[in-house]
């Protein structure tokens, strides 16, 4: 594998982690409500 392949795999790796991370960020961060059923009942919480 020459040293440009190597480059471009390690550069696209690197734009992959990123794009998830803010992904992942951006799901975290958003308003929306959480159901739970369990052994105490229904609970409705809101995280926003």
């Amino acid at each position: 594998m020459s040293r440009n392949s190597l480059y471009g795999v390690i550069a696209i790796l690197v734009i992959a982690l990123l794009a998830f991370g803010i992904y992942t960020y951006q799901q975290q961060s958003r308003p929306g409500i959480e159901v739970r059923v369990d052994e105490q009942g229904i609970s409705i919480d809101g995280n926003g």
